[in-house]
């Protein structure tokens, strides 16, 4: 297995190769764009790095910190952000936080998302549009995931939190602001009534996120993830349980192609 050094250094040379048989004509930059698009990987023994995935997908490998030890996701971390200026890791351990912030000043750590976040792009701009609301109270730590993945793609993100509908009267109020977004993530548990009565009251999409809160009939998210699939109200995407990532991406990538017309 090659060290660090030598599959970056692997990786610019095959980089400069391209590069130069564009510049003699021997490559047009059609050809050289799919070359471009398998950029190679590095092995790491226990993970295998997609360096890569920004050029492909618009955004760089995220790291799912659940089930890895703290030094694995420091070193995966290290490793990414050699090639990305940007760095998310979702399912952070309080003790891998401590050792990625520790070891990068620009690290933030976000303990409710449970998320740590590197931003080194300079960009400022960040795109309006995505609205995140939930339920409940006990619903903010997945609608955190959801906002901080969407921060971190270049979103500015407005956040309603505990309007569900049990108190139907807390969601009307906030229909003027909702009625402004351009996409809408709904995060809930219980029976996830909500996202089917905001798809119902606007005209953006609504992306549903079905939470595990609920007591023992809710069987830990199935019970809302059944109602948001079965939702008669149209617009309405549902993904997985818990899966306030899954919603943030999903968010960003459409907000990234209405602002910019479809253009990559």
């Amino acid at each position: 297995m090659p060290e660090p050094a030598e599959a970056s250094n692997a990786n610019l040379s095959w980089l400069r190769s391209i590069l130069e048989r564009v510049r003699s004509g021997e490559l047009s930059v059609a050809d050289a764009t799919i070359e471009l698009s398998h950029l190679p990987y590095e092995e790491l023994g226990f993970a295998t790095l997609d360096h890569h995935r920004n050029l492909r997908l618009g955004f760089p490998e995220v790291i799912f910190g659940q089930g890895k030890t703290p030094q694995q996701v420091f070193e995966i971390a290290r490793r990414l952000l050699s090639s990305s200026a940007k760095l998310l890791i979702t399912r952070i351990t309080p003790e891998a936080a401590t050792l990625v912030t520790g070891a990068f000043a620009d690290a933030v750590y976000n303990p409710v998302a449970r998320t740590v976040t590197v931003d080194r792009s300079g960009d400022t701009s960040d795109l309006p549009g995505i609205t995140v609301i939930t339920g409940g109270t006990a619903d903010i730590p997945i609608a955190e995931e959801a906002a901080v993945t969407a921060s971190i793609m270049g979103n500015h993100v407005e956040k309603y939190f505990d309007i569900g509908v049990a108190g139907l009267h807390r969601t009307i109020a906030r229909l003027p602001q909702l009625r402004q977004a351009s996409i809408i993530i709904v995060v809930a548990g219980m029976e996830g009534a909500l996202a089917s009565v905001i798809g119902g009251l606007v005209a953006c999409p609504v992306i549903a996120v079905p939470t595990s809160i609920g007591y023992g009939a809710g069987f830990n998210g199935l019970a809302p993830l059944l109602t948001m699939l079965n939702s008669c109200a149209p617009g309405v995407a549902v993904v997985n349980i818990d899966n306030g990532f899954g919603a943030g991406y999903l968010a960003g990538i459409i907000n990234r192609q209405r602002i910019s017309g479809g253009e990559a």
